[in-house]
């Protein structure tokens, strides 16, 4: 969890609050680790760390979306930040679906 936070620091996300929720939590058998947090500017941020070895397609792009709206029905509250650190290629359609969504994507370091 601190490689996670030094590395959002130093992509100028900062949370003042981070905890993690099991996919389990959502209902989800994916192997995705979802944090959810509080940002400085007192929004919910939710962020997705993804890492596989094979490519991350439009369809598992939505998947990730449901899980932004389950977790948000569970939470009972708007998460206004979404960021996916993915490790793994990604689908051009999977990136301008997700990014026209809102979401921040940023691919982790090897």
């Amino acid at each position: 969890m601190k490689n996670l936070v030094e590395y959002l620091a130093s992509s100028g996300v900062i949370c003042r609050r981070l905890e993690e929720v099991t996919p389990q939590q959502l209902g989800s058998r994916k192997r995705v680790k979802i944090y959810r947090g509080v940002g400085t500017d007192d929004y919910y941020c939710m962020i997705l760390v993804l890492r596989k070895k094979s490519r991350i397609l439009r369809k598992e792009a939505e998947e990730l979306e449901e899980l932004h709206r389950r977790l948000e029905e569970k939470m009972k509250a708007k998460v206004k930040k979404l960021y996916l650190l993915y490790h793994a290629p990604l689908c051009s359609k999977a990136k301008a679906w997700l990014s026209e969504r809102g979401w921040r994507l940023m691919a982790l370091p090897d």
